[in-house]
């Protein structure tokens, strides 16, 4: 039997939250992120380091989630992780949505909803980190902002609407653009309806859902209230591997139509081009009219192995150390990577 194509990896810089009993020493390990430069325009940012004085955030269920279809894959109610704002800011929220790739066919989306990022069964309380951070020696522009983390369990960056039989008889729910219309919807009455400024991110796969829901999200607030979007290490590139092949496009045209991803896509782009090229950053982006900060790192590690360079793209071991360490490219990678 193949291996299931599940794409959860993330860039270290998405690492936003962990469980409480995780030291953050084990954290550093990961593999360094961002994007492929070169091929795009993008500024840069650099990823905020841990908390120093980090609280247990616990999760929250979705309510009514049953009632509305806003389901993970596996049919448990979705959740999300809400940190009370505070002092200078009572009145603003940062929402940030979770990354963790996609499942492009149902083997794949049977594995992922035996996870976290397909069930809350499997979901903990967790320490924010990065731009979460409660400590404003390291935070110092939304330390004390409301600040919501919101799970990733559907598989399609919050996009899809539809449902399917699993292997083992069971239904798969792709719900992901009811759970972003629930979560929203019940946020609101927590208060981010008073916003005075909010902001939409999230990072890789979260990325790119802020880029698919950024018009919405600036949609629900008063033209007086500062609403933006700051979509992180979300821009993925539709570009030839080594081999010829188009990878990111494969994974996005299997999620669009497994997934049903129509609604959130681009009327405008919908009109002259195919559901997946309407999935795409770089189309996306023409459509979205609110103020927003596109964040990605001058070499991304994740695109270029997972993108550019995938396992089985090229002979031997010749790309092994260039895809995990900039350093290790010689003249010849450079110039691929320099396009």
């Amino acid at each position: 039997m193949t291996q299931p194509r599940v794409l959860h990896e993330m860039p270290a810089s998405c690492s936003e939250l962990r469980p409480p009993a995780v030291p953050r020493g084990r954290r550093l390990g990961q593999a360094a992120a961002a994007a492929v430069a070169p091929f795009l325009l993008i500024l840069l940012l650099a990823a905020v380091s841990g908390s120093t004085a980090a609280d247990v955030v616990n999760l929250t269920l979705l309510t009514g989630a049953q009632e509305r279809g806003a389901v993970c894959l596996d049919g448990s109610s979705p959740g999300y992780h809400l940190q009370r704002g505070f002092g200078s800011g009572e009145h603003s929220w940062l929402v940030y949505l979770e990354g963790g790739g996609w499942c492009d066919d149902i083997e794949s989306c049977s594995t992922r909803k035996t996870t976290a990022n397909g069930s809350s069964k499997l979901m903990e309380a967790a320490v924010f980190e990065g731009i979460l951070n409660n400590d404003k020696q390291v935070n110092s522009d939304f330390y004390n902002w409301n600040k919501v983390f919101v799970r990733y369990c559907d598989g399609a960056s919050f996009s899809g609407n539809t449902e399917a039989q699993d292997q083992d008889g069971s239904t798969l729910h792709f719900r992901g653009l009811r759970i972003w219309e629930a979560v929203l919807d019940e946020l609101m009455e927590k208060g981010l309806a008073s916003a005075k400024q909010a902001l939409l991110s999230g990072c890789s796969a979260g990325g790119l859902a802020t880029l698919l829901h950024c018009n919405d999200f600036h949609s629900r607030f008063p033209k007086e209230v500062s609403a933006k979007c700051l979509p992180d290490a979300g821009f993925f590139l539709d570009i030839e591997d080594l081999s010829g092949e188009r990878r990111m496009w494969s994974v996005f045209n299997g999620t669009v139509h497994l997934q049903n991803v129509s609604e959130v896509l681009p009327k405008d782009c919908l009109a002259k081009k195919d559901r997946t090229e309407c999935f795409l950053p770089t189309e996306l982006v023409k459509s979205i009219r609110a103020p927003m900060f596109i964040v990605n790192s001058a070499y991304d590690s994740w695109q270029v192995r997972n993108s550019l360079a995938p396992d089985g793209s090229y002979p031997g071991q010749s790309w092994s150390n260039c895809t995990e360490n900039i350093q290790y490219c010689n003249s010849t990678q450079m110039q691929v990577l320099n396009g």
